[in-house]
């Protein structure tokens, strides 16, 4: 079975503006190709799993949404690394579905179609609740961004080493 990295999209990847949809307002967090590489170089499948209640909410589109990920996964590529799946949630926290994190759908979701081994994997994210759906999902390590431990993806390279 496959082990994965867990990665929530704003904060982690990308600066939290709240709602990012724009290109021009999707920035890269810092060092965050060079933790990326260093993950799938030790042979780690990347999954994306973010809440994008935005779309719910009317303050964006799939399409809009489809539009932004599509260019992330092209610089991604272009800086030498590709997520190897992504996987959002565009309810809000009204709609009651099992995706939306804490709830841990979208983990399960990706176990299931990619063979992942939950114990052996890892899910970094910035807020409690990503920790939350990790541990309601059964992934066996976890790191909150931003807190007392590491402030950004790179700062977690030190951490995950197998």
């Amino acid at each position: 079975m496959a082990k994965a990295i867990f990665l929530d999209r704003d904060g982690v990847i990308n600066e939290d503006f709240g709602y990012v949809h724009k290109i021009e307002n999707f920035h890269f967090m810092p060092g965050v190709f060079e933790a990326l590489r260093h993950f799938k170089s030790l042979g780690f499948k990347l999954i994306l799993v973010t809440n994008q209640s935005g779309i719910g909410r009317g303050y964006y589109s799939e399409e809009d949404f489809q539009k932004l990920t599509n260019w992330m996964q092209e610089r991604l590529e272009k800086e030498g690394v590709r997520l190897d799946a992504i996987y959002y949630c565009p309810h809000h926290l009204q709609q009651g579905c099992d995706c939306r994190k804490p709830e841990p759908g979208m983990i399960t979701q990706a176990a299931k179609e990619h063979g992942i081994d939950l114990t052996n994997s890892w899910m970094i994210g910035d807020k409690p609740s990503d920790i939350e759906a990790a541990k309601r999902a059964g992934v066996g390590h976890t790191i909150l961004l931003k807190q007392e431990g590491p402030k950004s993806l790179f700062d977690t390279i030190s951490i995950i080493k197998e």
